[in-house]
């Protein structure tokens, strides 16, 4: 059986699955589910293609999963709480679960960015904060602060 995974036909995840408004600035990305593809379970490996003017997500943290981030090409910011840091191709970045500095990907060039993302796959009794917009999601989904769902 061979083992190559054919990146161009691995699933994709495109957009944002926020509700609105906050899907706004995370539309114009793609994510090509490259542990899906290969049949992984334990761990999440994404290329992540980011447009001009894009983010990654909402800038938030979780619990229980860790993220790893690998820029392949072009240029994003690493947005964290009071922190802004340049990654260029060659970059790499780490978020340990529990660490409520929260994180996320921009990019402000005007060029395609392309991030292999890695992290810990679907955790049960994981739940992610967003730290700057009134948002929450877990197993069940999203909900606001107060627990309401969206």
């Amino acid at each position: 059986m061979k083992k190559k995974i054919e990146i161009e036909r691995a699933p994709i995840s495109a957009g944002s699955r926020y509700p609105q408004p906050f899907d706004g600035p995370c539309r114009n990305k793609l994510r090509r589910r490259l542990a899906l593809a290969a049949g992984l379970k334990q761990i999440g490996i994404n290329l992540l293609e980011l447009s001009p003017g894009a983010w990654s997500s909402q800038r938030h943290w979780h619990t229980h999963a860790e993220e790893f981030v690998y820029v392949l090409d072009g240029e994003v910011v690493l947005v964290t709480e009071g922190c802004e840091e340049i990654l260029q191709a060659g970059d790499c970045a780490a978020f340990l679960p529990g660490d409520a500095d929260g994180h996320h990907l921009q990019n402000r060039s005007g060029a395609l960015a392309r991030v292999l993302e890695i992290g810990s796959a679907e955790i049960r009794d994981d739940e992610t904060t967003y730290p700057d917009v009134d948002l929450r999601a877990s197993a069940s989904g999203y909900a606001h602060k107060d627990g309401s769902p969206y």
